[in-house]
């Protein structure tokens, strides 16, 4: 007979929505006034949906990511000749270019690359505006700033891609594209301009950090999930009084690997790896042309690439 796995939630007991606090650094005129549940999302966590903390930050924040994501739409849309056919179609091949090189770091033609720009001035309002949203409200209910800090490293990815390097290489050219296909051509073109990208060892680093990332939150999430039924998931009571489900899950990884983390270290092991992905990926694109022409004529000075 199988014996029943919960791997999604089967039983969600729904009461009052949860509004949260009011007054202080969490004003009730910057939260919308509603909440409702979704049984889909209660598979996976919690099923209330809202309320919504906007805020100054907050609405900048939605109007730019708006801004950014109707020009690329209409870009798109002028490219499918406004057919919705078309659109739906080709929608993987559409691409907002960056100017090309002949315009260095100056503005371009809208047609040219003009659009571009401008998308991305507002994507970059955007992702700094909910940087700061991010920070305030971690600050409003007294958190650690682990949230926000996790961000900046992403942050930091995206602007070396299209806005430090660029510069740095004098170019708005060197930035990428916004489109599906064309963001993995451009990726590919980058490899094979810098003489592969696998001889970087800063690339390198941020695969097995993603890699190690993927493997640390399947291993956290299936062992939490595995002692769900003595209560493993409460968190809370499992710091106050371990019990049996703590117990268990710590000894099934010293049986298993000689070592387990605890339930708070398993947490800085999985922020640490998630953190690292993007920050030495950005460096190892930072390098790319600007310090390092050729990953691989590098590495064959190094004594890790074959000479012939």
């Amino acid at each position: 007979m199988a014996e029943y796995q919960n791997i999604f939630t089967q039983v969600q007991v729904q009461g009052p929505a949860e509004m949260g606090v009011s007054g202080g650094a969490t004003t009730d005129r910057e939260r919308t006034k509603s909440a409702g549940f979704s049984t889909i999302a209660g598979w996976f966590g919690n099923a209330q949906l809202g309320p919504v903390h906007l805020g100054s930050y907050g609405l900048v924040a939605v109007v730019s990511f708006a801004a950014w994501f109707f020009i690329i739409g209409m870009n798109f849309w002028a490219q499918a000749g406004y057919h919705p056919g078309v659109f739906a179609r080709d929608l993987f091949y559409f691409s907002l270019e960056p100017p090309g090189p002949e315009y260095g770091l100056g503005f371009a033609p809208l047609a040219e690359g003009g659009w571009w720009l401008i998308a991305s001035f507002f994507f970059l309002i955007g992702c700094c505006t909910w940087w700061i949203r991010t920070y305030n409200r971690a600050a409003a209910l007294g958190m650690g700033m682990h949230v926000a800090w996790a961000f900046t490293a992403l942050l930091w990815l995206i602007f070396v891609l299209n806005l430090i390097r660029p510069i740095m290489m004098g170019s708005w050219s060197e930035a990428v594209p916004y489109g599906i296909f064309s963001h993995l051509d451009w990726t590919n073109l980058f490899s094979i301009t810098h003489g592969n990208l696998f001889y970087n060892p800063f690339h390198a680093l941020s695969i097995a950090f993603l890699y190690g990332s993927a493997l640390l939150f399947a291993m956290h999430g299936a062992t939490i999930l595995a002692v769900s039924r003595f209560g493993g998931e409460r968190e809370i009571e499992q710091i106050v009084d371990r019990g049996t489900a703590s117990e268990r899950a710590a000894l099934f990884w010293r049986w298993t690997m000689g070592f387990n983390a605890t339930m708070e270290g398993i947490h800085r092991w999985a922020w640490w790896f998630a953190v690292l992905t993007p920050l030495t990926g950005g460096i190892g694109i930072l390098l790319s042309g600007t310090v390092v022409e050729n990953w691989f004529v590098w590495a064959q000075v190094h004594g890790f690439a074959p000479v012939n």
